[in-house]
């Protein structure tokens, strides 16, 4: 327990089962702590960390934001808004997964492209690059536009 305050605490000495709890390693807990994700944990007075059980919850949810597609920086930013109580609209959940899911979206058309350029480039059988560049028949795009 916490001193004074009735609270679990993982200690230095159980860092490892923090990060296995949270399904992170010990490095990675420590490079949270760095970014500022996961907050710096008060010390014993031997100077052993002491974890709050919370911090299980805040490595969950950091796993499953990078899941999700969001960077360390955008964890790091929707963390903040919910721990700091700073509710704007376009700062919560709601608004970033919008823009994530549009940013996934734009990257599946992206892909679906190349993906279509490369059946046909493999239906043309080319086989050189340099070569097909010069046949006009070749339907690998060479230009900026592979969305034709």
């Amino acid at each position: 327990m916490y001193p004074c305050t009735g609270l679990p605490w993982f200690h230095d000495d159980s860092t490892s089962e923090l990060a296995a709890a949270a399904g992170v390693n010990a490095q990675t807990l420590r490079y949270y702590e760095r970014r500022g994700l996961l907050a710096e944990p008060d010390r014993s007075l031997g100077g052993h960390r002491l974890y709050p059980e919370q911090a299980v919850t805040v490595l969950r949810v950091i796993k499953a934001a990078q899941r999700l597609g969001f960077t360390l920086g955008e964890v790091a930013e929707l963390l903040a808004a919910t721990q700091l109580g700073r509710r704007r609209g376009d700062a919560g959940l709601q608004a970033r997964a919008t823009r994530k899911l549009a940013e996934i979206d734009a990257k599946l058309a992206e892909l679906t492209a190349v993906r279509f350029a490369l059946r046909e480039a493999l239906a043309a059988g080319c086989d050189d690059l340099v070569a097909c560049s010069e046949s006009p028949s070749c339907p690998v795009v060479f230009g900026v536009d592979i969305h034709r």
